[in-house]
């Protein structure tokens, strides 16, 4: 198994993205959950480099991709595409892709827009309010904008619990794997939470996803949630409801809404199981 990182640059419309690649075999894009970057899910990339070549990357505006013009901010649409273009400069065939959160909208995005590039998309409590009826929809948007409004006015140590409560994350829970890579919260960090809350909060709230057009992508897609996900949050209703729009069983992985990082081995086994017979799942 490769776990040495090639990394890579790619200029897109607007953009640079920086990636990186491990592992060998089919291609598996990350499309990572809030903040993340491509160091996030690093845990569990180890776990799946030795069957699959694993791409992760900073979405443009996080850490090492950079916007031609950072104050303009960006677009699910814009996400969707930088994910088609990184996986046509990498591979022709079908690619495979594990969206979390934000992620797995960005994901859902991509397989209507541009079809046929991904094979399989596992999307785990996609936050997209625009699968939700209306009256929900409408709740939801207007709490993540009150988040973001929070944000602005008394900052990160204010907003970050409220979004963990929003999301079902329980930060005083410990059920973790153990001997995990340290997240610390340094400056990287916090400037890339300043993105996300700022831009792609504001992305999320005006959302133009196509949702009857996800039954038509020719994509397997996989809806997903976290085992202890509570199931009276936001993303696990997001997660349901794209389970019932497309008349399929949602699938369990481990832990909550960042299971991808605090159950990395599960999470890795359940994602492979997933992976090696799509057509299996209901």
């Amino acid at each position: 198994m490769s776990t040495t990182a090639t990394t890579g640059s790619l200029a897109v419309p607007g953009a640079k993205l920086h990636f990186q690649v491990r592992g060998t075999g089919p291609l598996l894009l990350i499309s990572q959950s809030g903040e993340g970057d491509a160091d996030r899910s690093t845990d569990l990339v180890a776990r799946l480099a030795d069957s699959y070549t694993v791409v992760t990357y900073d979405r443009r505006g996080l850490s090492r991709s950079r916007l031609d013009d950072p104050e303009r901010g960006v677009t699910l649409t814009e996400h969707a595409d930088d994910v088609h273009h990184l996986l046509a400069s990498l591979t022709d065939s079908p690619a495979l892709m594990l969206g979390c959160s934000l992620g797995a909208v960005i994901g859902l995005h991509a397989v209507t827009r541009h079809p046929g590039q991904i094979g399989v998309l596992i999307a785990h409590e996609p936050v997209a309010p625009r699968l939700l009826p209306d009256a929900e929809r409408a709740r939801h948007e207007h709490e993540l904008g009150a988040l973001r409004a929070l944000y602005l006015r008394k900052g990160l140590g204010a907003a970050l619990p409220e979004i963990a409560r929003t999301l079902g994350i329980d930060p005083r829970n410990g059920d973790a794997e153990p001997d995990l890579t340290p997240q610390p919260m340094n400056a990287r960090r916090t400037a890339n939470f300043d993105f996300f809350i700022r831009h792609d909060f504001t992305a999320v709230v005006h959302d133009t996803l196509d949702v009857a057009a996800l039954r038509s992508t020719g994509t397997h897609i996989i809806p997903a949630a976290g085992r202890t996900t509570p199931r009276t949050v936001f993303d696990y209703h997001c997660a349901t409801a794209l389970a019932a729009r497309l008349g399929r069983e949602l699938q369990e992985l481990p832990g909550g809404h960042n299971g991808n990082t605090s159950h990395p081995r599960a999470y890795a086994t359940r994602v492979r199981e997933l992976l090696k017979d799509p057509s299996a799942t209901p």
